[in-house]
């Protein structure tokens, strides 16, 4: 069933995009990942914090409240102070990671013609989901842009390395790149 397939898909994705910034930051300092690039733009630590923020926000009793709770304070998510330490936030991020993905794990396919709000603004569970993935993806390719940058030369590359996609093309196998050898 399509619907099923979504959500589990859904739940992959989102997934996926957790390990990407948590294997990015594993490459870089605690002072890096509090350095903004310049002064209007947000450290590692500062979009951490605001997604942490966002996904507690809307995942939280999420096909019965509104996706914006009235005691988050979205403004406090871009403001970083001396006991915003690695450990909290990676807590933080932790506890997010668990709002989104245990709500998206409990959903039904039957829940995904449900409406939810976002702000007052009405979204199919579909919609909802679509919106924060797109959301999260934005915000992890910043943090893997930046803690790029930090790591410098340290960098270990998250996918293909510049220069080898050629050896990605063909799998040891001969059988090209994402399909299985089945000649065993």
């Amino acid at each position: 069933m399509i619907e099923q397939q979504y959500l589990e898909d859904a739940l992959r994705q989102l997934t996926k995009l957790r390990t990407q910034a948590e294997k990015a930051l594993a490459q870089i300092s605690d002072d890096e990942m509090r350095t903004p690039l310049d002064p209007d733009s947000n450290s590692i630590a500062l979009i951490m914090k605001h997604l942490a923020g966002n996904m507690r926000s809307r995942w939280t009793g999420f096909l019965t409240s509104d996706g914006e709770k009235p005691d988050r304070n979205r403004d406090g998510e871009f403001e970083l102070s001396t006991a915003d330490s690695r450990e909290l936030i990676v807590a933080a991020w932790n506890e997010g990671w668990s709002c989104a993905l245990n709500a998206v794990s409990s959903l039904r396919p039957e829940d995904l013609q449900t409406t939810v709000l976002i702000r007052g603004e009405p979204h199919t569970v579909v919609e909802a989901i679509n919106r924060q993935v797109i959301h999260y993806a934005a915000h992890v390719g910043q943090i893997v842009l930046l803690a790029k940058h930090y790591a410098g030369p340290r960098w270990q590359s998250l996918s293909i390395p510049r220069g080898k996609s050629k050896e990605f093309d063909v799998s040891k196998s001969g059988a090209p790149y994402g399909v299985k050898d089945t000649r065993n």
